[in-house]
C-alpha cells in the first residue's frame, strides 16, 4: 500500500519531530519544488531565447514587438502569482506542482508551430507567450510551499535555494539557445522546445510521485489582511526593485546585445549567436547570488544586507547611465558599438543580474522576519503564533512575488519606450536608477535604522488589530 500524499499536521519547529523524520520529508518537497520552479522558468523566459531566432527580415517582428512579447510574459507570470498560492493551498503542493508544470507543455508545443511558419501576424505570438508567462506562476508557489516545510531558522537558506536553483530555469534556457545557435544555427529553434518538452513531462511526473499535499489555511482573507501591513508595500516594493529587474533584465539583455551587434555590423547568425553566448551569464551569476543573500540575510540580518545590496544596484545602473551616454555622445543613438561600449554594457548588466539575485534572497528573508516579530503582539499560543506567522508569511510571499514580476513588465517596457522614442537605452537606464535610490532609502529607514521592526524587534502594544483577528 502506497504512503499518504497528505499532511495534515505540519509543526517545523517542533526539533524532536523535524531530527525524526520530518526533516527528510521537507528535503524531499523542497528538490520537487525546485525542479518544478526550475523548469517553470525556463518556459516564463522562454521567448528571450526564441527572439534570437527569429530575424525580422524571416518573422516580421520588430526589435520593440519583441520586447512586447517579453512584456506580455513578464505580466501574465506577475498576475497569475496569487492564485497560484491560492491553488497550492486549496489542492496541495504535489497536486499542484504536478498540474502546473504539465501544463506548460501547451506553450512550448505552441512556441514550435509558431517559429516553424514564419509570416504570422503579431497576436499568436502574443497569445503563446502570455501562455508561457503560466511558468512564472511556479515561482510563489513554490516559495508558499516549501516557506511552510521549513522552520524559522532554516527559511533563509531553504528559500535561497528554492528561488536561486530555480531561477537557474533562465540561464539553462539559454544555455540550450546558446547550443543549439552553436551547433545546428539560428534555423532550428525547435531544438529548444524539444528539450524542455522531456523536461516538463520529468518535472511532472517527479512532482506527482514525490511531493506532498501540506494542509496550508492560506486563504483570500489572509491576503486582504496582509494588505492592511505597512510593511507588505515596502516589502514588495523593494521586491519590484530586485526581482523585477531580475527577471525584466532575463529577458531584454540578450536582446539588447543582439540589437547592439546587429548596429556594429555583425550578421544576424553572428549576432545570434554572440549574444547568446554572454547573456546566460547574467542569470546564472544571478541566480546562484540569490543562494548567497539568503544565506547572508540568515547571519546578518535581511535589512542591513539588503541595503548593501541596493547601494551597490545604485552604482552598477550608473555605470549602465555612464556608458550609454557616452556612447550616445560619441556615436549617435543606436550608433555603432565599440569594445569598450561592449565592456562596458555587459559589466554593468552582470553587476546587475548578481546583485539583484541577492537581493532576492536578502528580502524574502525580510517577510518571516516581519511576522514572527508581529505575532508576538497576539494574545494566542505559542503554537498559534508560529502557524499565523507562517500563514502570513506565505500568503505575503504571493502578492510581493506578484509585484516583482510586474516590475520586470516595467523593465521590458522601459528599454522598448526608450528604444521607440530616442532610439537609445539611456533614459530607461536613468529610471532604473532612480528605483534603486528610492529601494536604498526605504531600506534603511524602515529595516535597518535603530528600532526597526525587523532588526531590532520593539514591542508595539497596539499594532494591527485586524491582522489579530486574522489569526483565528
Amino acid at each position: 500500500m502506497g504512503r499518504s500524499r497528505h499532511i495534515a499536521h505540519w509543526d517545523p519547529e517542533d526539533v524532536q519531530a523535524w531530527e525524526a523524520g520530518n526533516k527528510a520529508i521537507a528535503r524531499r518537497n523542497l528538490v520537487f519544488s525546485i525542479a518544478t520552479m526550475h523548469v517553470g522558468f525556463s518556459i516564463w523566459t522562454l521567448w528571450s531565447v526564441m527572439v534570437l531566432f527569429m530575424p525580422q527580415s524571416v518573422y516580421g517582428i520588430s526589435a520593440a514587438d519583441k520586447l512586447l512579447l517579453g512584456a506580455t510574459a513578464t505580466l501574465v507570470g506577475g498576475c497569475v502569482r496569487i492564485p497560484y498560492v491560492m491553488a497550492t493551498a486549496r489542492f496541495g503542493g504535489r497536486n499542484w506542482a504536478t498540474f502546473s508544470s504539465l501544463v506548460l507543455l501547451v506553450p512550448t508545443v505552441g512556441a514550435i508551430v509558431l517559429l516553424a511558419n514564419p509570416g504570422l501576424p503579431l497576436w499568436p505570438y502574443l497569445v503563446c507567450a502570455a501562455l508561457s508567462g503560466l511558468g512564472g506562476g511556479n515561482y510563489s508557489a513554490s516559495l508558499a510551499n516549501v516557506e511552510a516545510f521549513y522552520p524559522q531558522r532554516l527559511k533563509g537558506v531553504a528559500l535561497g535555494l528554492t528561488g536561486g536553483i530555480g531561477n537557474l530555469g533562465v540561464a539553462a534556457i539559454q544555455a540550450v539557445g546558446l547550443l543549439v545557435l552553436a551547433t545546428a544555427g539560428h534555423e532550428a529553434p525547435y531544438w529548444v522546445c524539444a528539450v524542455y518538452l522531456v523536461l516538463i513531462a520529468i518535472a511532472g511526473l517527479g512532482a506527482a510521485l514525490f511531493m506532498d499535499n501540506l494542509t496550508h489555511v492560506i486563504e483570500v482573507g489572509h491576503v486582504r489582511s496582509v494588505l492592511a501591513v505597512p510593511d507588505t508595500w515596502g516589502v514588495s516594493f523593494l521586491y519590484m526593485c530586485a526581482s523585477g529587474s531580475f527577471i525584466g533584465f532575463a529577458f531584454v539583455f540578450g536582446q539588447v546585445l543582439q540589437f547592439n551587434l546587429l548596429a556594429g555590423g555583425q550578421s544576424t547568425a553572428q549576432a545570434s549567436l554572440h549574444a547568446a553566448e554572454i547573456a546566460f551569464v547574467g542569470p546564472l551569476l544571478g541566480s546562484l547570488a540569490r543562494i548567497v543573500g539568503g544565506k547572508l540575510g540568515d547571519r546578518f540580518g535581511g535589512g542591513r544586507v539588503t541595503l548593501g545590496v541596493f547601494v551597490a544596484m545604485i552604482l552598477s545602473a550608473a555605470l549602465l547611465v555612464a556608458v550609454s551616454t557616452h556612447a550616445d555622445l560619441n556615436h549617435g543613438a543606436g550608433g555603432r558599438m565599440t569594445a569598450a561600449t561592449l565592456i562596458g554594457y555587459v559589466s554593468g548588466f552582470i553587476a546587475l543580474f548578481i546583485f539583484c539575485g541577492m537581493g532576492k534572497g536578502t528580502v524574502f528573508k525580510l517577510i518571516p522576519s516581519i511576522f514572527a516579530e508581529r505575532s508576538q503582539h497576539l494574545d494566542i499560543s505559542d503554537m498559534q503564533r508560529r502557524q499565523w506567522a507562517r500563514i502570513m508569511s506565505g500568503a505575503l510571499i504571493g502578492f510581493a512575488g506578484s509585484v516583482g514580476a510586474l516590475g520586470g513588465v516595467g523593465i521590458n517596457l522601459a528599454l522598448r519606450q526608450s528604444y521607440v522614442h530616442s532610439g537609445t537605452k539611456t533614459p530607461a537606464f536613468w529610471a532604473f536608477l532612480v528605483c534603486y535610490l528610492c529601494a536604498a532609502a526605504l531600506t534603511w529607514a524602515r529595516y535597518v535604522r535603530p528600532r526597526s521592526p525587523v532588526d531590532s524587534a520593539p514591542h508595539k502594544p497596539n499594532e494591527d488589530p485586524q491582522l489579530s483577528g486574522a489569526a483565528a
